[in-house]
């Protein structure tokens, strides 16, 4: 197949769990077909950015755009672009330059299919598509600003997610409609946006995992009990389980267990999030290896009130064979089972008592790491990237089928 893969702002360095999906994807559908990448992003242009992707991934072509990059010059922007009826996060990867270039792409039909990655990336596609053209949708965009705009406390912040919820779900059904197919990331996605619209084309192809990289490591003694949560620490969604678990959870975690550290291991920590910090509590920010730090962890939660799509960092510890404790909007999308694999819990003394549980009783502990493992060696990214190599073919086998009109 000849793909073109559209993706919005950086993929390097792989350091988010939408990038570390679409990377795994991209390597593995390069192996065995003709695959262009094209990355854009704002900011300050960035050769060595261009280079870094060009090898990763030979034929990749980068579109350097003039969008600007946090601090006051992006709330600017924000105020500027609020009368438009799309939402800011898809206006603000707008750009004419990537439109005009993929306007003369696709109608010169270089390619058998494109892969729109992320809502972010939509509008820069033409309105009439003229080759099949397939929608990688990692979250349910407008679900998630609506958890966003219910559990925020800082009023003005509330209401721009307000807004920004009820522009998502407007553009986010004419998106599912517009786009040929569309590849969500757990059957629950795919429910909430086929009841966005019933008539969309939807595939779902799971999260995966790189089990070389995250191999099973012997079970942590527990002395002292480490508790680890994994991501990246500007992301609202995290930095509001990172208040939620700080505030609700980890006093009585520590009153049983003194000696206990949880880590807060991610990059670019918010300063609510720097505030956590204590004598048992560690804000890493930035580190080397995410995996070094859940090789050492007693157990790995995953404490999230808000979000959408799958938790790449679940099958993360669970591939390295790690006893895992999560909300069940954390897990949602998942194929995990409570009591066998992991934990759910959603109330603040169910989380805390079942983090008790497995740092009291090794035995226990030791058998949910098992049984995690053994779910998270059935994820390898060669699996699912086969998965989704068969959607791309069968997206272009529809486009080729004459549409059967009833006489």
């Amino acid at each position: 197949m000849r793909i073109l893969w559209v993706k919005a702002g950086k993929l390097l360095p792989v350091d988010t769990g939408g990038k570390i999906r679409s990377f795994n994807i991209l390597k593995k559908l390069a192996r065995h077909n003709a695959l262009t990448t094209l990355s854009y992003y704002g900011g300050a242009k960035d050769l060595s950015y261009e280079a870094a992707l060009a090898k990763e991934l030979p034929g990749a072509r980068c579109i350097h755009t003039a969008a600007p990059e946090g601090g006051l010059a992006q709330a600017f922007d924000y105020l500027r672009r609020l009368p438009n009826s799309a939402p800011y996060a898809v206006t603000k990867f707008t750009d004419p330059k990537v439109q005009q270039t993929l306007r003369e792409w696709l109608q010169a039909r270089q390619f058998d299919v494109a892969v729109c990655d992320f809502l972010s990336a939509s509008l820069n596609f033409p309105q009439q598509l003229p080759l099949p053209c397939v929608l990688f949708q990692h979250n349910v965009e407008s679900s998630l600003w609506a958890r966003m705009a219910k559990t925020e406390a800082n009023p003005v912040r509330k209401m721009s997610y307000k807004i920004e919820a009820g522009k998502m779900e407007r553009y986010e059904r004419e998106a599912l409609r517009r786009f040929h197919h569309v590849i969500a990331v757990s059957e629950t996605d795919k429910q909430q946006m086929l009841a966005m619209d019933p008539t969309c084309s939807i595939s779902v192809v799971p999260t995966g995992v790189d089990t070389e990289k995250y191999q099973v490591f012997p079970s942590a003694s527990g002395d002292p009990p480490r508790v680890v949560f994994t991501g990246s620490m500007d992301w609202e969604p995290n930095i509001d389980a990172m208040e939620w678990f700080c505030r609700e959870i980890w006093p009585a975690i520590v009153r049983k267990f003194p000696q206990a550290k949880f880590q807060i291991v991610g990059r670019n920590p918010h300063a609510r999030v720097k505030q956590l910090a204590s004598a048992t509590v560690e804000v890493t920010g930035t580190v080397p290896s995410v995996s070094d730090y859940l090789r050492d962890a007693a157990v790995v939660i995953v404490p999230l009130r808000i979000g959408g799509g799958t938790r790449l960092k679940i099958f993360e510890a669970m591939a390295m064979g790690k006893a895992l404790v999560s909300t069940t909007i954390g897990a949602e999308g998942l194929d995990v089972t409570s009591g066998e694999n992991c934990i759910l819990a959603d109330e603040p003394s169910n989380f805390g008592d079942s983090i008790l549980t497995l740092l009291s009783d090794i035995q226990l502990r030791r058998k949910y790491e098992k049984a995690a493992a053994a779910l998270a060696a059935r994820y390898d990214w060669s699996n699912i990237a086969r998965q989704f190599e068969d959607v791309l073919q069968n997206a272009i086998g529809a486009a080729q089928t004459p549409q059967l009109v009833n006489s």
